[in-house]
């Protein structure tokens, strides 16, 4: 009998929790694949999606054995991000979300970072916002904040034991991001950068943050 073949641990692993997003998927992913840094997995976590997005999925899942597929119900970003955490193999964990894109040196980028300041566990940032910047505020409700005086879930990258010691995110309406970060900062050094700003932040009508905003 043939020993079983096992794929290699990737170093980094990448978190895509979708929701009804089949327009802005497979661009998403694209940009995923454009890496120049090929060592990752790809985990789109489809949190109940009742358009086209899983059989989107399925023609990159026919394409690169470096992604992977999984679907629950309907239980917001939080959840599926905590799902993807779980089963991620990678030493590095971080995130995209379906309707944003990543420039080519963005995984690379965050790699270099790390290496380069090996006290820092956990980072966020460097992404250039596309659209409204104006967000509601976590801190004080009913008011607004520029996006880039805020720490973005999306961003956040850092050795999956982190995310692990904290517990994930907390399953919360708004503001998961700013909750892990706080609970992060008071355990691990964190570091907020600027630049390169190689996360492209897409502000669509219906996102999380617009739907917020709205309330206002």
């Amino acid at each position: 009998m043939e020993p079983l073949a096992f794929a290699p641990i990737p170093t980094i692993s990448i978190i895509l929790p979708t929701y009804n997003r089949a327009g802005y998927l497979s661009d998403c992913v694209q940009s995923v694949l454009a890496q120049d840094f090929t060592d990752w997995e790809l985990l789109i976590v489809d949190d109940g999606s009742e358009d086209e997005s899983g059989a989107i999925a399925n023609t990159f899942l026919q394409q690169d054995a470096r992604i992977r597929y999984q679907k629950h119900q309907n239980r917001k970003t939080g959840f599926s991000r905590n799902a993807g955490i779980q089963a991620a193999w990678g030493e590095y964990v971080t995130f995209i979300d379906s309707d944003d894109r990543y420039l080519p040196q963005h995984l690379s980028s965050r790699l270099a970072y790390l290496n380069n300041h090996p006290e820092v566990e956990l980072i966020s940032g460097g992404f250039r916002v596309e659209g409204d910047e104006w967000v509601a505020d976590y801190y004080q409700p009913g008011q607004k904040i520029n996006l880039y005086d805020c720490v973005t879930g999306a961003t956040f990258f850092g050795k999956r034991q982190v995310f692990m010691a904290l517990g994930g995110f907390q399953n919360l309406n708004y503001g998961e991001d700013t909750d892990l970060w706080e609970r992060a900062a008071q355990r691990f050094a964190v570091a907020k950068i600027t630049q390169p700003q190689t996360y492209r932040y897409i502000r669509t009508a219906d996102s999380i943050t617009s739907d917020a905003l709205q309330t206002l």
